[in-house]
């Protein structure tokens, strides 16, 4: 006998939050030496340790909408600290990778790395972003079920279909121009998951999803954020292990190169940690295994949330 359809998507969700408390215990170990670091908010850093700027940001009201949160982002300076208190947190980490944080509410937010790197299928939430703001929001029922099968199952058809309907590669660049995206080139000749991007450009992403500082418009934002909090729970890791309130919208990516064998695994998405909204995204590559990268995206994305919200609350 089939299960009503709340009682699923209640079991559904109770498993969810079972393997992210999980997730987040392993990755504790990682995080503890986190818990006597100081304040740090907007950081910037290279994955080859070069110290760069970091800068604070004042708060702005959040908006009405529950997947919405409006922006701010008024640069105060830098933080002479920012630089040590970020290499506590994250430099013993072994592994190539890229993450950023930022609480949509505040506009604070941090960075490390400003590598590029190979998108994999999160670029599938920017193809869909794409479409939105090229359809002014109007999708066929076609596409909408593209749209479905391409975030919530990872599905390469339909994304192959949704690249063509943006324009490919041209179509897709010039959508990420109008969102911002500095540091993002659209894969060439179909190749749509060899897209190149860095974490700061995937953190604007976030923004064009989840907030109000985005050229799509309010349905089309909750539309796609809400195919993100609708993943097939194989695929419901990354930076979910970072969360706390069981309500993770998010996508993943996950690519073996054939050149050398070593996966790129990504991670973006919105989670819940200590009562309010994050935007995080992890980027790496150079992993010898799937899992081996899984691991560090998710020991990063912890490390990362645990640290950016510790220094918040000093």
């Amino acid at each position: 006998m089939t299960a009503p359809a709340e009682s699923r998507t209640s079991s559904r969700r109770q498993e969810r939050r079972a393997r992210r408390t999980r997730r987040i215990r392993r990755a504790v170990a990682v995080a503890v030496v986190l818990s006597a670091l100081g304040s740090w908010l907007v950081i910037s850093r290279s994955t080859t340790g070069t110290p760069a700027s970091a800068t604070a940001s004042v708060s702005l009201p959040a908006a009405d909408s529950g997947t919405t949160t409006a922006d701010a982002g008024t640069d105060t300076g830098p933080d002479p600290d920012a630089d040590s208190l970020l290499a506590a947190a994250l430099g013993s980490l072994d592994g190539h990778f890229a993450v950023t944080v930022a609480d949509p509410g505040s506009g604070a937010s941090a960075a490390w790395g400003t590598d590029s790197f190979v998108t994999a299928s999160i670029v599938k939430v920017d193809i869909l972003a794409a479409l939105l703001l090229r359809n002014d929001g109007v999708l066929t029922g076609d596409q909408k079920a593209a749209a479905a099968l391409m975030i919530e199952q990872s599905d390469n058809d339909a994304a192959t279909a949704l690249f063509d309907a943006v324009g490919g590669a041209t179509g897709l660049d010039e959508a990420n121009a109008a969102f911002g995206l500095t540091g993002t080139a659209a894969g060439t000749d179909g190749f749509w998951g060899l897209t190149s991007t860095t974490a700061a450009d995937q953190a604007r992403l976030l923004r064009v999803v989840f907030t109000e500082d985005s050229p799509l418009g309010s349905a089309s934002r909750a539309y796609l954020a809400k195919l993100m909090g609708l993943v097939a729970d194989d695929q419901d890791w990354g930076v979910s292990a970072a969360d706390q309130g069981g309500a993770v919208q998010l996508k993943n990516g996950w690519l073996p190169r054939d050149s050398t064998g070593l996966w790129v695994v990504n991670s973006i998405g919105r989670i819940e940690y200590g009562g309010r909204p994050l935007l995080v995204s992890v980027l790496s590559d150079g992993s010898a295994t799937e899992d081996a990268g899984i691991a560090l995206v998710e020991s990063v994305a912890a490390a990362a949330v645990r640290a950016f919200a510790d220094g918040a609350q000093q």
